[in-house]
C-alpha cells in the first residue's frame, strides 16, 4: 500500500472502520482513498462524504463497483465535491449513476478546480450524460479541464451522443487519454 493511502476492496465496513477513515481524511493524511466494491451503510457513506469534503490532502477518490449506488449517495458525493478542492482523480466505474445521477453530480464536477481524471465507465449513461460530460471538456484556450476520461461500457449512448463527444474532444486541447472500450461504436 502507498503511504497516505487507504485501499479496501470487497469488504463490509464497520462503523469503527469508517470512523478511522474519516479521522484520517480530516487529519489530511490520506492522498488516495479506494473503497472498491465495499458495503457500507447509508449513514457511513454520509460520514465518508463529509470526510472527503473536509480533506485538503485527498488527490484520488475511488468509489468503484457500486459504492455510489443510489440517488441519495450521488447527492451526498456532489455536496462533498462542492467543498473539496484537492481531488484530482475521481473513479466511479460500475456505479449505476444514469443520466439523472450525473446531472446531479455535474455542477460539482464542472466547478471543481483540481479534477483532471474522471472514470464513468459502466455507469449506465446515455446521450444526456454525454452532453454533460462534453461540458467538462472546455475548448482550446478556456479553463483547464479533464486530461483523462473513461466512458467504457456505456452501451446506452447512441451514435449521436458519441458524435457530440467527438466534436467536444476535437475542440479540447486538454484531453490526453480517452477510454471508450466495450461500447458499440
Amino acid at each position: 500500500m502507498l503511504p497516505g493511502s487507504i485501499q479496501i476492496s470487497g469488504e463490509t465496513l464497520s462503523g469503527a472502520e469508517i470512523r478511522d477513515i474519516c479521522e484520517s481524511l480530516r487529519e489530511n493524511s490520506v492522498r488516495l482513498l479506494s473503497l472498491r466494491g465495499c458495503q457500507l451503510s447509508e449513514r457511513d457513506f454520509g460520514h465518508v462524504c463529509r470526510g472527503v469534503a473536509e480533506s485538503r490532502s485527498l488527490a484520488q477518490l475511488n468509489l468503484n463497483l457500486g459504492i455510489v449506488s443510489n440517488i441519495n449517495r450521488v447527492k451526498q458525493l456532489a455536496e462533498a465535491l462542492k467543498t473539496n478542492r484537492s481531488v484530482q482523480s475521481l473513479f466511479l466505474h460500475g456505479s449505476p449513476l444514469t443520466d439523472a445521477g450525473l446531472a446531479l453530480l455535474n455542477p460539482a464536477l464542472s466547478m471543481h478546480p483540481s479534477l483532471v481524471a474522471l472514470d464513468l465507465g459502466d455507469c449506465m449513461l446515455g446521450d444526456e450524460g454525454i452532453n454533460l460530460i462534453c461540458g467538462l471538456l472546455p475548448p482550446d484556450g478556456a479553463k483547464s479541464g479533464l486530461k483523462e476520461l473513461t466512458l467504457s461500457a456505456n452501451p446506452g449512448v447512441t451514435s449521436k451522443g458519441w458524435g457530440r463527444l467527438a466534436i467536444a474532444v476535437a475542440h479540447s486541447s486538454q484531453l490526453r487519454v480517452l477510454n471508450l472500450d466495450y461500447n458499440p461504436l
